[in-house]
């Protein structure tokens, strides 16, 4: 997955479809992300010393990374990303629909420069 850790995504499928968030986490062992704003359970919880107040919390869990969506910065759209060698020899990854580059990948050189 090229999904990383603050990208702003889609829920694609599920009680959750359309909406939108910013990744928290990522499991990849298991192939979940938790989504800000997305998934959100009620969990109950006593009175302790790390939670003095107790009651009812908010939280999110994960969702299948399958049922993710990357989301284009420039043009607002959930799409696949594509890798690419640009001309400097660096691999990018870059929106399918509207062909703009979302990000370089560091470290990444075209074999052609070995």
């Amino acid at each position: 997955m090229r999904i990383k850790v603050n990208d702003t995504v889609e829920v694609i499928t599920g009680k959750n479809k359309g909406k939108r968030g910013k990744v928290m986490s990522i499991d990849r062992k298991s192939g979940r992300a938790v989504v800000a704003g997305v998934k959100q359970v009620s969990k109950h919880v006593k009175p302790s010393q790390r939670n003095p107040r107790g009651g009812i919390l908010k939280i999110e869990q994960p969702v299948q990374l399958s049922n993710i969506m990357f989301v284009c910065p420039l043009c607002g759209k959930a799409t696949k990303l594509g890798a690419r060698f640009n001309e400097e020899g660096t691999k990018e990854l870059f929106c399918k629909k509207c062909n703009a580059t979302v990000q370089t990948v560091k470290g990444e050189k075209a074999k052609a420069d070995k």
